[in-house]
């Protein structure tokens, strides 16, 4: 009853009447996206494997020799770059460190992005990323305050970590105030949205004088790979391994309750509890994401490689599958563009995904909205 809705046609019996041509395209388009999920899965075992390497290279007194031979690799193959690129910026651990929460980024977003769009929940992503804004703002007070009366150490690194449970309790208060009030769908987003934008600007005004801490608010509302800490890069790791694991696990109660709601609740599905683990999901993936691209543009990632897919799948299944080969294209080309000519690596990331937007436009017959109400 579960299966995925919208998978029949992709059955071999389905096709069954098919010219041999057809057949053959349609072969050779799922190899080409296996072949994608399989590049994609590979490298985004290695950077998590870069991350775990330097991770430990950093806390060993003496150095891993295995961790430090693995992070070597990576810094000749930097400086290969370099020399081909005419660049001095991929030999660096910390580019690297940025390449990589990139990377992870790309596999997380998309993958909730292709829930979100069809539950016509695309300014979720913003909504908890303006609260993710107010959360850095929160963080570097609790930092101030952790030093000022000798609390748990704190330091830069955490903010993400204070944004990330300040996000997550907006997400949930979010949730509560749609439930609570007769409002169309959108106007507990709005207000959520401009309120939590408003609370941190006044925020950060108000703790300019007295913060222990400076925070770069250019690369967090269009995002930096200068603000790409260790820990956070590790936040990332951690969050997208979770991600992927939680949605794996229950990905046809998601599925279901994304399609048919009130099927969903008929048939026993506990539906508010996966609305708020959706949105809860989403808040910490727009904490993590928020680094790289940015306040201003963190749904993007949520969005448009979603949308991109759903204009070219034929099945859900496969809209998740080409949505996470778009963010990595996306991720990559808009890094290389803005590595090579020193531009911010949010805008970048978006015009390249945009880019594959229009061309799926092109290319494809069906809207968005077709695969949507199937």
């Amino acid at each position: 009853m579960m299966d995925d809705p919208c998978s029949a046609e992709d059955r071999p019996e389905a096709n069954s009447s098919n010219p041999p041509s057809i057949d053959r395209i349609s072969r050779l388009r799922s190899g080409l996206e296996y072949i994608g999920l399989a590049v994609t899965f590979l490298l985004a075992t290695t950077m998590l494997l870069f991350l775990v390497a330097d991770w430990y290279y950093t806390l060993s007194i003496t150095g891993s020799p295995t961790a430090g031979w693995f992070i070597s690799g990576f810094q000749g193959a930097g400086e290969w770059i370099d020399f081909y690129l005419g660049s001095d910026v991929f030999w660096l651990r910390t580019t690297w460190r940025s390449i990589a929460t990139g990377v992870l980024i790309g596999v997380a977003a998309p993958v909730l992005g292709a829930f979100l769009i069809h539950r016509q929940m695309a300014l979720i992503g913003e909504t908890l990323a303006h609260a993710a804004f107010a959360g850095v703002a929160v963080g570097v007070l609790v930092v101030t305050a952790s030093g000022s009366f000798g609390w748990i150490t704190l330091h830069s690194g955490h903010l993400l970590y204070v944004a990330a449970l300040v996000a997550v309790g907006v997400a949930l208060g979010l949730q509560w105030l749609t439930s609570r009030t007769d409002s169309y769908g959108d106007v507990p987003i709005a207000i959520i949205l401009s309120g939590s934008f408003a609370v941190g600007t006044l925020l950060i005004h108000w703790g300019r004088d007295f913060a222990t801490i400076t925070v770069d608010i250019e690369g967090f509302l269009f995002g930096s790979i200068a603000i790409v800490t260790p820990e956070s890069a590790r936040l990332m790791a951690i969050l997208t391994i979770a991600v992927v694991a939680i949605v794996g696990v229950h990905y046809k109660q998601l599925l279901f309750i994304t399609f048919d709601e009130r099927a969903a609740r008929v048939a026993g599905i506990q539906v508010d509890r996966y609305n708020v683990l959706l949105i809860i999901l989403t808040a910490v993936v727009v904490v993590g994401a928020m680094q790289i691209l940015g306040v201003i543009l963190v749904a993007a990632m949520l969005v448009v490689p979603a949308a991109t897919a759903s204009l070219l799948a034929a099945s859900f299944r496969e809209t998740m599958y080409l949505s996470i080969i778009f963010g990595q294209l996306s991720v990559l080309g808009g890094l290389a563009i803005a590595l090579s000519g020193q531009l911010p690596p949010g805008g970048s990331i978006v015009v390249v995904s945009i880019g594959w937007y229009l061309l799926a436009v092109i290319g494809s017959d069906r809207t968005l909205t077709g695969l949507s109400v199937h």
